[in-house]
C-alpha cells in the first residue's frame, strides 16, 4: 500500500510541476495529442505503460524492495 501511496505522490509532483512551470505548453500539447489517430495515441500509452513499469521494477531492484 505504502508504495502505491509513494506512486500516485510521484505522479501528482510531476504533473503538479508541469502544470506550475509551462501550463500554455501543457495546452499545446493536449492539442497535438487530440490530432493524432487512436492508434497512435493507444500505442503511445502503451509505450509508457511498459516504461512505468520497467521503471518501478529497476527501482524496486535498486532499492532492494
Amino acid at each position: 500500500m505504502a508504495f502505491l501511496i509513494l506512486a500516485v505522490g510521484l505522479v501528482l509532483c510531476v504533473e503538479g510541476l508541469v502544470l506550475a512551470l509551462a501550463p500554455s505548453r501543457l495546452e499545446d500539447v493536449v492539442r497535438a495529442f487530440a490530432e493524432l489517430p487512436p492508434v497512435t495515441r493507444r500505442g503511445i500509452g502503451l509505450a509508457a505503460l511498459a516504461l512505468g513499469v520497467l521503471l518501478v521494477a529497476l527501482g524496486r531492484r535498486w532499492l532492494g524492495l
